[in-house]
């Protein structure tokens, strides 16, 4: 790598000019700054005293020189203060593109590699998915993408949170008011019939909620003496103790949504290579919660509930079994913690989970470690910041949501309408249309999301999403699109793409390819941060100066047909990059557009 000779040429420099002996260590590189002129910079400030006393810029030009008349590769140099920057010649980016053919530059290899289990989506069986959902999916998959680029092993798993009192809220509500509906005969998808009898229940509970407050009740002998809340634990009680009526209600209900679900994921372009069942971990967690009071790790108090006293870790206490015995989210997520160690012994368990949760995953690890669990340190929380509307936080309780399915729809219209206007519906056939269309919302509504760093709060706003021009998916797609275009015309007239090395390039070509070279560093950097939005911003980057090139530089119409082989290789090679980066991303690109 050009990084590691300028290094060693560096200390031969350096030894040669003031008889130092400058370990690696000590000689820093950064890419130029983009007001500065050059490619690559030379932080002199670490070399200094080496240097006898001499003063930074004259040390700067003694570096420069015996570095350009050293280094074939150097075209020139300048000094600002403390920084020499060096600038390559034409020929060494051609020859960096030379080396790609046209593809993608080969990624940097992971010096570690890892299994890694990453769980996302964990949707609870009592309402659809929503915005937030999507969220979480996408980041979650993305993520995967990303990981498994950058040579680890992945495995992509979801939690399903299919027990507890919500479910039971929706289940008494359809007992109660359902009158036998089903998708088949109401035609609503299974996971929004479900929703519907969540919202049921709440609105009622609500009611009854109003009525008991004016008898002077507080918000906490509410909910205990609300006949439908002690319905609703009766039921749960119930179905912990496998009562036949409940379970075969349950089985059904769940059924209808998992179906939903299914077809939400599969338009949504996600997936699991397994699914966990919180109806199957919890009796694993309350085997762990019983050895810990074995132990003596974790206590019982006097009603029967248990807990964990946390406070040696600066925590506070943490119930694991209520008091009648039933569990809470902890108590699965021990047993769905285990049973995922034990399934692949991973060197990381991710989950995708919104910061709201954070406290949850501060404790989960610590309850571990107290079980005498070393692989506890394996769990890391992916946390990432909500997704709000304009009007406020989305309630499922209040059906005040924006529906997954309802939100795909619009982003798939608002495609279809901005196509239209911008004309992009020429020579395209109804299915074909269809399709791209699919494409363009999907791809906006993922790059919309994505595109945001993952520990920020966003505001999502559809119509800005799918703008064809500025930091959107279709600006991208659309440059992938004009790329396989050049491609289809410059096959029908024979021209192929090549790279010759004594050719002079212009600065725009050279900043497209120092850009496409910046690939391979730009998809570790994500990687080692857990970012999906880095390779995000770098494909709107790369997809901008593409696009000032092309706006500046003819490709088939080039008189010179050395350059214009040069410039067609070029533009593949960033339409193979754009590619590639946008299916880490989850989104499809069209040839057509």
């Amino acid at each position: 790598m050009m990084e590691a000779l300028i290094k060693k040429k560096v200390q031969v420099a350096m030894s040669t000019l003031f008889s130092a002996m400058v370990p690696e260590e000590k000689i820093g590189l950064q890419k130029t700054r983009k007001d500065f002129d050059g490619d690559i910079t030379l932080v002199i400030f670490p070399l200094l005293p080496f240097m006898r006393g001499t003063k930074v810029e004259d040390a700067g030009h003694l570096l420069g020189e015996n570095l350009l008349g050293n280094l074939v590769e150097i075209e020139s140099f300048n000094v600002i203060k403390g920084f020499l920057n060096l600038r390559f010649k034409s020929s060494y980016w051609l020859e960096q593109l030379l080396e790609c053919g046209g593809a993608v530059p080969e990624p940097k290899p992971s010096e570690l590699p890892r299994k890694i289990v990453i769980e996302y989506s964990s949707p609870n069986t009592n309402k659809p998915l929503h915005l937030g959902h999507i969220r979480n999916n996408l980041l979650g998959f993305s993520l995967a993408r990303l990981l498994e680029a950058n040579g680890h092993q992945v495995k992509k798993v979801n939690l399903v949170n299919d027990r507890g009192i919500h479910i039971c809220k929706s289940m008494l509500a359809w007992q109660k008011w359902g009158q036998g509906e089903s998708p088949e005969n109401s035609g609503m998808k299974g996971d929004h019939l479900i929703g519907k009898y969540y919202v049921l229940f709440d609105r009622h509970f609500k009611e009854e909620a109003a009525a008991l407050k004016l008898q002077g009740l507080t918000e906490d002998e509410v909910q205990q003496t609300s006949p439908l809340m002690q319905e609703a634990r009766e039921m749960l009680r119930k179905w912990e103790q496998e009562d036949q009526e409940v379970r075969a209600l349950w089985e059904k209900m769940n059924t209808w949504v998992y179906v939903g679900f299914e077809e939400t994921y599969r338009r949504l372009g996600i997936d699991f290579d397994q699914i966990y069942y919180e109806s199957e971990t919890y009796k694993l967690g309350k085997e762990l919660v019983e050895e810990g009071l074995d132990k003596g790790v974790f206590f019982r108090k006097e009603d029967g509930s248990v807990w964990a006293d946390l406070s040696p870790y600066g925590l506070d206490e943490k119930l694991l079994l209520r008091a009648d015995g039933t569990s809470v989210y902890m108590t699965q997520d021990l047993g769905t913690a285990q049973l995922r160690h034990d399934d692949y012994d991973a060197d990381e368990l991710v989950y995708v989970v919104g910061n709201e949760q954070n406290y949850h995953f501060e404790v989960l690890p610590r309850l571990l470690e107290m079980l005498g669990r070393p692989w506890s340190k394996a769990i890391r929380h992916f946390s990432y910041g909500m997704v709000e509307l304009p009007q406020g936080k989305m309630k499922s309780r209040e059906g005040t949501v924006v529906d997954a399915d309802e939100l795909m729809d619009e982003m798939i219209a608002t495609a279809r309408n901005m196509a239209q206007e911008h004309g992009k519906l020429e020579g395209l056939s109804e299915e074909e249309a269809d399709l791209l269309f699919g494409m363009i919302g999907l791809g906006a509504l993922k790059y919309f999301i994505l595109k945001v760093d993952p520990k920020k709060k966003m505001m999502f706003n559809p119509e800005e999403s799918v703008d064809f021009n500025g930091n959107t998916g279709p600006f991208i797609q659309y440059t992938h699109a004009r790329i396989q275009s050049l491609r289809r015309k410059a096959d029908a007239s024979g021209m192929t793409g090549k790279v010759q090395i004594h050719l002079e390039i212009g600065e725009k070509e050279r900043s497209l390819i120092k850009l496409l070279m910046q690939y391979p560093d730009t998809l570790s950097e994500a990687g080692q941060a857990y970012s999906p939005a880095l390779i995000a911003n770098y494909l709107f980057d790369l997809a901008r100066e593409f696009n000032q090139f092309y706006h500046e530089h003819p490709v088939l119409a080039e008189e010179n047909k050395a350059l214009a082989s040069f410039r067609l290789a070029l533009s593949n090679s960033v339409g193979a990059i754009i590619k590639e980066g946008m299916h880490i991303l989850g989104i499809s690109v069209p040839d057509k557009m």
